[in-house]
């Protein structure tokens, strides 16, 4: 093979490894920007249980969706009222894991619609919605990976303080994943929340190169930036100024209980174990064996006592 030939191909094989680079890349980042919407499979009333459809303006005003389920009228609860947080990407009911991406990554079902029902039947009124650029609600892309969610946050509770039925002094959050970033980065900027559970909160830098590296393999070096570049191109940060641990710093009196699968591939124990300890007022972390990131998920569903032990201690009657 002549040299001039030789070079063709080099060039050749480089143009082709950069195309699938920048594809797989795009890709990536299209699902981080704005994520595919999962469609609602449920509702409360499938269990059951009365709920009022609300629509709400996010505190810098995007329209948030989302369901309110009211606590039984013989509730002893006296307006206790806990909000539910989804993870990115799925939607107010948790994560359907039914798609061909969830196959290929190994996600799961998450049933957040079980853990309300569970809450419900203690007696507290729940709170369920969609995240901007999730579910039924307006998109306001780029996703921010809570800093951006943390004002849908906001105008949850600014919603709730304006119905009767609710104790504003009596309202809790339970955040999952992304949502557990929403609530870390809200609680500085309001004392409206009484008690907080957060599952499995992350830091992006650790997530990215985890999540990266479990799908990608030796690829993830070459493609993450690019998919970065991407990602800033739409108006989002740099992903390492994304700390949430800044966030939990200013959290205040509130009591956070964290819960993270020691099992988890894409999280970081330690990076939960540092988030926690930036806390103020951290209780735990609650360390649960987990095969995988969904068992570390599935533990409070599966165990909702925990979660409403946590409230009852600290949303006293």
């Amino acid at each position: 093979m002549s040299f001039r030939r030789a070079l063709r191909w080099f060039f050749g094989i480089v143009a082709l490894l950069t195309a699938v680079v920048a594809a797989i890349a795009a890709f990536f980042a299209k699902r981080i920007i704005s994520p595919p919407r999962q469609a609602l499979w449920a509702n409360p009333g499938d269990l059951g249980l009365d709920f009022d459809t609300v629509q709400f303006p996010a505190q810098d005003g995007v329209r948030i969706a989302g369901w309110f389920i009211p606590a039984a009228a013989d509730s002893t609860r006296q307006g206790a009222t806990i909000i539910l947080i989804h993870g990115w990407p799925w939607n107010r009911l948790g994560e359907a894991a039914d798609d061909v991406f969830a196959n290929i990554t190994g996600e799961k079902p998450v049933d957040l619609l079980r853990l309300a029902y569970a809450l419900h039947q203690e007696g507290f009124h729940v709170m369920m919605y969609d995240m901007r650029n999730h579910g039924e609600s307006a998109s306001a892309p780029p996703v921010a990976f809570g800093q951006e969610e943390a004002k849908d946050l906001l105008g949850a509770i600014a919603y709730l303080h304006g119905r009767a039925d609710v104790s504003p002094d009596r309202i809790g959050v339970i955040g999952f994943s992304m949502g557990a970033n929403s609530l870390l980065y809200a609680l500085p900027q309001t004392d409206q929340i009484k008690a907080a559970v957060a599952v499995q909160p992350t830091t992006l830098a650790v997530f990215s190169k985890k999540y990266g590296q479990e799908l990608l393999g030796p690829l993830s070096t070459l493609i993450l930036p690019v998919a970065e570049f991407f990602y800033q191109a739409a108006g989002g940060l740099y992903w390492s100024a994304y700390r949430p641990s800044f966030a939990a710093a200013g959290a205040g009196k509130t009591p956070i209980l964290f819960v993270q699968g020691n099992g988890d591939p894409w999280g970081d124990v330690e990076d939960v174990a540092q988030i926690a300890e930036a806390a103020p007022n951290a209780r735990g972390p609650l360390f649960v064996d987990s095969d995988d990131r969904f068992g570390g998920y599935q533990y409070l569903i599966d165990h909702p006592k925990v979660a409403i032990s946590f409230f009852e201690q600290e949303l006293p009657e």
